[in-house]
């Protein structure tokens, strides 16, 4: 049987996006997105609950991302969820599980409105990737508009 890994979400950006570029020039950047959800505990009484996700994304993604996105830039994200290993200076395995971007949409309004954005509709950012084997990754990719999120209920709970 098939498998898939593929998380969607939409949420605010905590802070603005690192970039950092690789040995090969290609910008790499990481983003902090919080997704909330709001429910009734057993006593009636309503709770929030806010659920941090780390994000890379490659490439013109990447570059679009420092481009538009500032912290409380609402974005709509896609790709799969992968966990990274690595040494510490101090010789100790560390790990890290993060969603890679493959597709980004900017779901503010307005890009005055300083929160980034796409004039009007939301921008989106494809991604297809070419990997090679390591860390650095070469992403091809194309910005345009997107209208499939035009109807979309503006009741995030932040």
């Amino acid at each position: 049987m098939s498998s898939l890994n593929k998380a969607m979400i939409i949420g605010n950006l905590g802070q603005d996006p690192e970039v950092r570029y690789t040995q090969n020039n290609t910008a790499v950047a990481t983003l902090s997105i919080a997704t909330g959800e709001r429910y009734k505990d057993g006593n009636g009484e309503w709770q929030e609950r806010t659920e941090w996700h780390r994000v890379v994304a490659w490439g013109r993604t990447a570059e679009v991302c420092q481009q538009y996105l500032t912290k409380g830039s609402k974005v709509y994200i896609e790709g799969p969820i992968q966990t990274r290993q690595w040494e510490d200076k101090d010789g100790q395995k560390r790990y890290t599980t993060e969603i890679k971007a493959l597709r980004m949409v900017m779901l503010d309004s307005s890009p005055n409105s300083g929160q980034g954005g796409g004039g009007g509709k939301p921008q989106q950012q494809n991604q297809g990737q070419n990997q090679n084997q390591g860390s650095a990754q070469q992403m091809s990719s194309n910005v345009e508009l997107d209208s499939n999120f035009d109807d979309m209920d503006d009741d995030l709970p932040f």
